[in-house]
């Protein structure tokens, strides 16, 4: 499990699963051409996507930014299209510090599709319960609403399953919240109408955690937006807004897809400076 700190806090990735997508899909209207130059690709045109929830401590409570893909829940044909290799592996990485999931306080969902609420159930028998039962779970009001009626499309990623059994513990916000001092959730659209991204800052460093607006670093163009955005003007406009204020102003941009990164600062030309790295395997299977 890859660490950093940001001021006195150590943010650790845990295993929330992994998945090979379409490229594609993940990098819109850009030719492969140039997509392919940025992110490894493989035979079947497609590329690794983690699903790694964020860990930190933070006045005594234990907290999550995401939840990871889940275990157990998806149906062989589901793996197969998803491109699933691994699935979550949360309940083990929490182990490693001698916690269990209900000793999980907090958890920032910056959105509730599937590959990030996931995580937030479990099956037992022939019943979906609370992965992490003793946890309060932020998300956008709009995303929430969206989640409980979806759309035609959105319906495709917006799973009963993974809301019915957690709907007691959700807190939801407007436009921003502030929580435990040093997380900021913002509502930004884009890739879903309640999409939001969070910034944690402490001791005078920030991490700015910019989800699925850009989920891997290939993504940092403010135009390489993804097919799957609903509204890709909101991420582009979200891009535009807070990527060169966080290179500016020196800020780490954290992932929780990318297969190769776990944070990364940027210069204003573009150059990576410093990096966190995610330990890949000697072989991974595609």
């Amino acid at each position: 499990m890859e660490t950093m700190n940001i001021g006195e806090l150590t943010l650790t990735w845990l295993n929330g699963g992994d998945t090979y997508l379409d490229g594609g899909a993940m990098f819109g209207v850009v030719p492969k051409p140039l997509w392919e130059k940025k992110y490894p690709v493989n035979e079947k045109n497609q590329i690794e996507l983690r699903s790694d929830p964020i860990f930190l401590r933070v006045n005594g409570k234990n907290i999550l930014i995401e939840a990871g893909l889940g275990y157990g829940k998806l149906s062989a044909k589901q793996l197969r299209n998803y491109g699933v290799t691994e699935q979550s592996k949360v309940e083990e990485s929490l182990a490693k510090f001698g916690l269990a999931p209900s000793d999980i306080d907090i958890i920032c969902m910056t959105h509730m599709h599937f590959d990030h609420a996931g995580g937030l159930t479990k099956k037992v028998g022939d019943r979906y319960v609370s992965f992490f039962p003793n946890a309060v779970i932020y998300t956008s009001a709009i995303e929430w609403d969206e989640m409980r009626n979806p759309n035609i499309r959105s319906r495709n990623t917006y799973w009963k399953e993974n809301w019915e059994p957690i709907q007691e513990q959700v807190k939801t916000f407007s436009e921003e919240i502030e929580i435990e001092g040093v997380i900021n959730m913002v509502h930004t659209g884009g890739h879903s109408a309640g999409h939001s991204i969070i910034t944690i800052e402490s001791s005078g460093e920030r991490a700015v955690h910019m989800a699925d607006i850009m989920p891997t670093h290939a993504h940092r163009n403010v135009l390489w937006v993804l097919a799957y955005d609903d509204y890709p003007m909101d991420s582009i406009y979200a891009k535009q807004k807070w990527i060169p204020e966080a290179i500016k102003s020196g800020s780490w941009f954290t992932f929780y897809h990318d297969g190769h990164y776990r944070a990364i600062k940027w210069d204003e030309d573009g150059h990576i400076i410093d990096s966190v790295k995610r330990n890949r395997p000697a072989a991974v299977v595609k």
